[in-house]
């Protein structure tokens, strides 16, 4: 019989002591604790100072966690001492013993990292029973039912957690919940409160053979074999599958491991004066400053979160009449309203709130920052500073630049047709349209062969995210507001309509049913397209179209105060009129990339093109350019109009040209055909043009170097286009960008030549625009020499795309299928496409920025790779002092608010 931590201690040098109590007159920590108690260690150390109702307990150290992956998931030395002593102290304060059959202290065993985790790693409560202290738990309460229900709740969360008796598939049934399932339907009854106590005791059993049966091991009697089991449990979950996912979706680090808080039971399934519930203190979907929540009455938290049985509303007006906690248990929702006017004022944030009701006894369980919408995190932080809460300073640190994204979704079109199918809790806000799949395995499958698909189950659970994560959105028949697929959905700012108890799913079957408002029954199978509405619960049969979302009031107000705090600029990568228009309304003060060859492709100009690119000689390039002339320049024009008043750079002919040749025999004819060849002698002009690794061949300035026409007609046609603007009045900044110079003498050439059309144009159309002639940096050597490129530049922008790839020595499109192993084998922290790799591409960038400022100390400096988008990424540019970046038209709300980020962190 285990009755100390399992395998012999190791010798790992803590810095802190493994174990903090809290409850009781004996608190040992505080919320500034988050990183070595993590967030619900930290809160309830917090709440017990403040004299909020929480049960006693104590939190073993993320410190902890990380020795026990070190020590390859065994205990340090002194950890058995420390949870004996703080069991001993729990029992001290609540009066019972662990393990005493006749008072039985019960426990629950649950993670808690340092930033919230909705549902990604696991919990055990009720530990501590087994045949002899249910029997005691059942003689001290009066109630057999209560004893039996909590012992068979444990029996079923250790099998599944530290067992590991689970569902063979996501689409199979839970072993448990199949006996239970089976037990209700034997006994004629429809819910788990309906079976009695005799019924409860028959499951144990059951629950203990299958346990048996499917594992072969028995079910451990020990408490305290039970705990340690329990606790390893926690640990070892911090490194689960959905965990991981969980950590890369978010980009927390590994190393920052998981507590673990053992707490003394409170029931809220002791009988009908018990109830357990969560509650935010404002609106996580909108921001809207009420109560937001739910309660079961007679269950355990795990009913909510899960959303097994659908929970009711707290507040007078939150659901059905006579069902909510004000009404059921008024003095009890008096004191929840008090502690969470108290908890949010006093941590300055909405808070997520765990609470049980025991025999009407309030008990807070968790508090933490609550996770909210995109929309939500706006309007919070916004209206905390009306009400003096927090200052704007604060206020923008709390963002999450990324989810501005969120705002930015669309909505459906009220004017378009719908047919409502069904009516559900509008869990996550937002517009889904998608083919239904029933499992997130075939979320994934299908997502990745560029499927649009909204994910469909009874209840989401932990196992789900992968799933979730590339579905357009999730619909449940089961849960609430507080359910999984709701918090989770709602972190990731994916559309999420939760507890559409009239759906009828059968996985078996891949399909749903449901009878809808008009009586007819729908049945919709795997494949077939839905859209659901997150904002209202309602669910469409078939595709609803879609229209541009709107900025609330908050977003205005919030960005201005980005833009007073920030020092970079931010522009946007566009290449159209449109594109150009919309990122303005975004906020973009100019364009950093510019991209020509993306307008070589239009139907009404490809063949020019391919003309020019196939001619045997400069005549004939010649010929095919004055064609492309008139085009560029109307769509230069465009651009520059959309964006008066702002700098507009715009890259020269960058890809190799292969990249614009046809490839059927029909494509090769048509060209041919233009050119007076044969089709043979255009099929051999293709092939000379082959290369073998065409990133590294002609293309960039390169191109210019042996076909020198080709830059300058674009030259003609962007200054050509700057002068019938300004002729017009029309303020406009071209900014002409070389790329792939990695030589000081290709950038002298080609500045020479460019500068000598822009100067024949304006000396033919009699107006001088401004124009700034420069490079785009994106070769290591160009890094390396940047202090003699810089004679020949008017500015710099880093093209951090090609230069990760040389720098690395690797293809962007080719690392996808290795580079995720490098991140989650922890050789990489992060896709150095999504994040700018500071040491190696970063370094690079520091020393060109230092080697052309040398030169040039008022060189204007940007970028306008993907990185310029990228929040962390952004902070590392402000850092190095570059002037501005520039990215993706929806991306701009988010590179201003992560430039006003890094430069308030910067002042700190």
């Amino acid at each position: 019989m285990t009755t100390t931590a399992p395998d012999t201690p190791a010798a790992v040098a803590l810095e802190a002591p493994p174990v903090f109590r809290f409850g009781g007159s004996a608190t040992d920590g505080d919320a500034s604790m988050r990183n070595l108690l993590g967030g619900k260690g930290a809160g309830l150390a917090e709440m017990s100072n403040l004299g909020i109702p929480v049960p006693p307990g104590f939190t073993i150290t993320t410190e902890v966690c990380n020795a026990y992956y070190a020590l390859d998931r065994t205990y340090p030395d002194g950890l058995d001492d420390a949870v004996r002593s703080a069991v001993a102290d729990t029992e001290d304060i609540t009066g019972t013993r662990f393990g005493d059959p006749a008072n039985p202290l019960l426990l629950s065993v649950r993670s808690g990292a340092r930033v919230s985790m909705p549902g990604m790693m696991d919990t055990v409560l009720n530990l501590g029973l087994n045949d002899e202290t249910a029997e005691g738990l059942a003689r001290r309460s009066g109630s057999p039912r209560f004893a039996y229900d909590s012992y068979r709740r444990f029996v079923q969360m250790y099998g599944d957690v530290v067992l590991g008796l689970r569902p063979e598939s996501d689409t199979a049934a839970d072993p448990f919940e199949a006996l239970l399932e089976a037990k209700k339907e034997s006994r004629g009854v429809e819910l788990d409160t309906e079976l009695d106590a005799d019924a409860l005791r028959e499951l144990v059993g059951e629950f203990k053979d299958a346990i048996r049966t499917g594992l072969g091991v028995e079910f451990p009697e020990d408490p305290w074999e039970q705990l340690w089991g329990a606790i390893g449990a926690v640990f070892s979950s911090w490194e689960n599958p959905r965990a991981a996912v969980y950590r890369e979706m978010y980009g927390y680090p590994a190393g920052w491991g998981t507590a673990v808080n053992v707490q003394a039971m409170v029931f809220g399934n002791l009988g009908e004066d018990c109830a357990t519930g969560v509650v935010f203190t404002r609106d996580p979907a909108t921001g809207e400053r009420r109560l937001s929540g739910e309660y079961l009455l007679n269950a355990q938290g795990e009913d909510v979160v899960a959303g097994i049985r659908t929970p009711d509303g707290l507040s007078i007006g939150d659901g059905a009449a006579g069902t909510s906690l004000e009404e059921i248990m008024p003095d009890a929702h008096r004191e929840l309203v008090e502690a969470c006017e108290r908890l949010e004022q006093h941590f300055g944030d909405m808070q997520d709130i765990e609470f049980t009701i025991q025999q009407h006894r309030l008990w807070v369980l968790q508090t933490r920052s609550g996770k909210r919408t995109g929309r939500a995190m706006v309007k919070i932080a916004a209206d905390l500073v009306g009400e003096g809460v927090i200052d704007e300073r604060e206020a923008l640190l709390r963002q999450e630049p990324e989810k501005l994204d969120e705002l930015l979704h669309p909505n459906f079109d009220p004017a378009a047709d719908r047919r409502v199918v069904a009516t559900g809790l509008g869990a996550s806000p937002g517009a889904a349209v998608g083919r239904v799949v029933f499992s997130a395995g075939e979320a994934e499958e299908w997502a990745a062969r560029g499927e649009q698909v909204v994910l469909v189950r009874v209840e989401t659970s932990p196992e789900d995210v992968a799933g979730m994560q590339v579905a357009e959105g999730v619909l449940t028949a089961r849960g609430g507001m507080t359910s999984h697929a709701a918090v989770v959905a709602r972190g990731m700012g994916t559309c999420c309509v939760a507890g559409c108890g009239a759906l009828q799913v059968d996985y078996d079957a891949g399909l749903f049913s449901v009878e809808a408002p008009d009586g007819e029954t729908v049945t919709v199978r795997t494949g077939e397209t839905i859209s659901i509405d997150g904002t209202t619960g309602e669910v469409f049969l078939g595709a609803v179209a879609l229209t541009e979302g709107g900025l609330p009031e908050e977003y205005e107000r919030l960005m201005g105060w980005a833009d007073s705090a920030r020092r970079l600029n931010v522009r946007t990568n566009a290449d159209t009129p449109e594109d150009t228009a919309r990122a303005r309304s975004f906020g973009a003060e100019g364009i950093g990339l510019c991209r020509t060859e993306h307008m070589f492709f239009g139907e009404d100009r490809i063949l020019a093109v391919r003309q020019m690119i196939l001619a045997a000689d400069e005549a004939g390039r010649r010929e095919a350019l004055a064609l492309i002339l008139p085009m560029q320049r109307s769509d230069f024009e465009g651009i520059l109009r959309a964006m008066a008043g702002y700098p507009v750079t715009i890259r020269l002919l960058d890809p190799p040209l292969h990249e614009f040749l046809p490839q059927g025999e029909a494509e090769l004819a048509d060209v041919a055909a233009a050119l007076g060849v044969t089709l043979e002698e255009t099929e051999r002009r293709v092939e000379q043009l082959h290369e073998f690794n065409p990133m590294l061949g002609h293309r960039g300035v390169r191109l210019a170097i042996t076909f020198p026409e080709i830059y300058e007609v674009q030259t003609r046609a962007i200054m050509e286009a700057a002068c019938i603007l300004a002729a017009e009045g029309v303020e406009v900044e071209p900014e002409i960008m070389i790329p792939l110079v990695g030589a000081e003498s290709e950038l002298e050439r080609l500045r020479a030549q460019t500068a000598a059309v822009a100067e024949q144009v304006i000396e033919e159309r009699g107006v001088r625009p401004p124009y700034l002639i420069g490079t785009m940096i994106e070769l290591p050597r160009a890094c390396v020499v940047a202090d003699r490129i810089a004679h020949h530049a008017d500015f710099f922008s880093f093209g951090t795309n090609d230069l990760t790839q040389t720098t690395f020595g690797l293809s962007r499109d080719d690392a996808g299928r290795f580079l995720p192993d490098y991140v989650s084998q922890g050789l990489l922290p992060r896709d150095p496409f999504v994040e700018v790799d500071a040491d190696g591409v970063g370094g690079l960038v520091r020393m060109g920025v230092e080697r052309g400022r040398s030169t040039k100390p008022s060189l204007k400096i940007g970028v306008c790779g993907e990185h310029g988008g990228d929040p962390a990424s952004v902070e590392f540019f402000h850092s190095v002092g570059l002037n501005y970046v520039s990215c993706s038209p929806y991306r701009v709300p988010i590179a201003r608010l992560a430039a006003a980020q890094a430069a308030l962190r910067g002042e700190a």
